[in-house]
């Protein structure tokens, strides 16, 4: 019997500059902003607004990610141990990032800006950043399985995709698991190809809240499925029915449906 399980070993570290560690996780990170900057700017370029614009809601946009992000990680996920030591909170190189802080971060961030800056709808800003925050979840994933972190829970080694990753604590480096950070990274990248075509295509900027809410929706939606086959993040998970990845989509999946519900009526 030829099993089908992957090994995989790859070193998280790119290269190093002396004592800086170049990773891919950081690279990828970067690529994300840097691929929705361009995307944004000809959004808002094909509309006629300004370009002091782009550069405003990419600052917005990153401060709001990072900040939602760790301290989702922190409060969501690290409560126990970062009350006791909160000078941790800060390390945000050693890693801990959650990406529904991170959705709850963009979305404060997004708001002052709409209400400092471009002075339009809650909702058009929302759906204009959707687009490029689809494809960034592409980005962020894939930079999840250099490190290999966030993995999938143990499958039949007989499945030709499964992975073992070698750099997990040595009782589980040797368990055939599911690459749950590849099946996120691809149904994001899908996600980002039907925002597009509606956004380009279909002129569906005109429908308010309709990107919003599939967004919401399609991504958030996934990651309760997705949590089904993916190992619990932390210990105190174990002993819950649905854990903490699944009870933070449900809101966002309700709201999502509220947005496309009331963007058919708007344009019935």
């Amino acid at each position: 019997m030829i099993l089908g399980y992957i090994d995989w070993d790859i070193d998280p570290v790119m290269f190093n500059l002396g004592p800086l560690q170049i990773r891919y996780y950081s690279i990828l990170f970067a690529l994300a902003f840097w691929f929705g900057y361009l995307i944004m700017n000809k959004m808002l370029t094909k509309e006629g607004h300004p370009e002091e614009w782009v550069d405003k809601i990419f600052i917005y946009t990153i401060v709001g990610t990072v900040l939602g992000a760790r301290l989702g990680h922190v409060f969501f996920y690290g409560w126990d141990y970062y009350s006791q030591h909160p000078i941790e909170i800060f390390k945000i190189w050693e890693g801990g990032l959650a990406s529904h802080g991170g959705a709850i971060g963009i979305l404060i961030a997004l708001y002052i800006y709409h209400k400092k800056v471009s002075k339009k709808t809650y909702l058009w800003v929302l759906d204009h950043i959707v687009v490029v925050v689809a494809l960034s979840g592409f980005f962020i994933r894939t930079g999840n399985l250099m490190n290999s972190e966030i993995c999938g829970s143990p499958c039949d080694p007989e499945l030709p995709w499964a992975f073992r990753f070698l750099r997990l604590h040595p009782d589980d480096a040797l368990i055939p698991r599911h690459p749950s950070q590849i099946y996120e990274a691809v149904w994001y990248l899908g996600v980002f190809c039907l925002l597009s075509f509606l956004y380009w295509k279909k002129n569906y900027i005109e429908k308010e809240g309709a990107l919003f809410g599939l967004f919401l929706v399609l991504v958030f939606g996934f990651r309760m499925l997705i949590e089904t086959i993916k190992a619990d993040q932390e210990a105190f998970e174990a002993d819950m029915v649905l854990n903490m990845g699944q009870l933070l989509s449900i809101p966002f999946v309700l709201v999502g449906i509220w947005c496309i519900y009331n963007s058919l009526i708007r344009n019935k």
